[in-house]
């Protein structure tokens, strides 16, 4: 069957956004074998779309839009679609609750509320990581229209968890796939690791950038989910062993799931101290059920003097070398992990930005493990790549993660021992 990706968005085609829809959306397709035709990019102007929705009915059979599914008044797609193909939006009541639970204690106006609005008969993909739901449905002559949202975090989940498996049924067969996670190798490199890897037509095998990761999805097409589970298996082996221990997890949601699980099988618990990241480590941990069973204290130990007070970080240290300095770091996590009786302390100190901090620049992050007998250091050295706050934040708090699960696991890269004996 033939496809078509039309991509709904003035922030695009401007390219004031750069279109990575595109690019997920057309690796999904082609995993399931669909021949994608033609990709295009409108902006937000009803009149355009529905032009280009007529065009792409005329010489595909599969059309998937997305992004213009949201609350404001820029938002046509489903309005426009949904008209193209001669269907009346109606309320979906099962997605009016789950918006209603989403805003309570929220306003929760009629902006919101036309999300809950979708092409009658169609089926409803819901969004487990925003507010606008997606779609699909065959039109009266029987083209399949599909809608998703634009922004990439909730596009990609909805795609393989609700999409994929709604268009197999046109796909000749059935589709499995396994996702093997990475942290602390970029795609690029990734790929090139397994480049011949990357080559297969069934099963298939691509990469995909995360925020401050990276995960390769390998995908077959059997006649049962069964054979196509047993397709995908080798492969996956392959890819696991060319990318070594960066591999965190298959088929697994995150980062801390991983270390959570392990702390609980080892019978450990772990205590944080935090300075730049706010506490960004302790919520990661705390959001996976059952952390209560291996997490004993998280301190945000901001100021200089709480650093003393609540950690035993000395006074004259701070005053010498500064709070984002390796000793301030060993000292937070030695000082918290003694305070809880944990048997893992973690301390991070740095500047996360905007501005610069005792001569250090954005960036610049210390990530100190201690397990009673070692501290470990590991640092973010603030040259290149992004200087965003938030994200600054979040990769600290993940290479934190990825240092306990190494030590856990026994594994290399932990980074160097910076100071032994307690």
């Amino acid at each position: 069957m033939k496809a078509e990706i039309i991509s709904v968005g003035t922030e695009l085609l401007l390219g004031q956004v750069t279109n990575s829809d595109t690019a997920y959306v057309a690796r999904e397709l082609a995993a399931l074998g669909f021949d994608i035709r033609y990709t295009c990019t409108v902006g937000d102007n009803s009149k355009r779309l529905a032009e280009t929705l007529r065009n792409a009915f005329a010489h595909s059979d599969i059309v998937v839009t997305t992004g213009g599914l949201g609350p404001t008044e820029d938002d046509l797609t489903k309005q426009t679609c949904a008209a193209a193909a001669g269907r009346k939006l109606v309320c979906h009541e099962e997605t009016k609750q789950r918006l209603k639970t989403y805003f309570k204690g929220r306003e929760f106006g009629k902006s919101q509320l036309n999300q809950a609005m979708l092409p009658e008969g169609c089926t409803v993909f819901q969004n487990d990581h925003g507010t606008a739901p997606g779609c699909g449905f065959t039109t009266a002559d029987g083209k399949v229209l599909v809608m998703l949202p634009g922004p990439p975090s909730e596009l990609l989940p909805m795609l393989q968890n609700y999409v994929v498996p709604y268009l197999s049924q046109w796909a000749g067969g059935v589709i499995a796939s396994t996702n093997i996670h990475a942290f602390g190798i970029g795609e690029g490199t990734a790929a090139e690791k397994i480049a011949d890897l990357l080559q297969g037509e069934n099963p298939t095998a691509a990469t995909y950038a995360l925020a401050d990761e990276m995960y390769v999805r390998v995908t077959a097409k059997a006649a049962t989910k069964e054979k196509a589970q047993m397709l995908c298996k080798p492969l996956a082996e392959k890819i696991r062993e060319r990318l070594g221990d960066f591999v965190y997890g298959t088929d697994v949601a995150n980062l801390e799931v991983v270390v959570v699980r392990e702390l609980q099988k080892q019978g450990k618990m772990l205590a944080t101290a935090e300075s730049c990241t706010g506490g960004m480590l302790a919520e990661r941990i705390t959001d996976i059920a059952g952390a209560s069973q291996v997490f004993h204290m998280g301190l945000v130990t901001y100021s200089n003097e709480v650093k003393s007070a609540l950690v035993n970080v000395p006074e004259n240290l701070l005053k010498e070398k500064g709070a984002v300095c390796p000793e301030t770091a060993f000292a937070m996590a030695q000082g918290v992990r003694k305070k809880a009786g944990a048997d893992f302390g973690i301390g991070i100190t740095g500047v996360a930005g905007p501005k610069t901090s005792e001569g250090k620049p954005v960036g610049y992050i210390l990530i100190a493990l201690d397990d009673g007998q070692h501290t470990y250091l590991r640092t973010m050295t603030g040259k290149g790549g992004r200087k965003e706050r938030n994200y600054l934040r979040h990769l600290a708090a993940s290479n934190a993660l990825d240092m306990l699960r190494r030590r856990l696991l026994g594994l290399p890269g932990i980074e160097q021992i910076a100071f032994t004996g307690h």
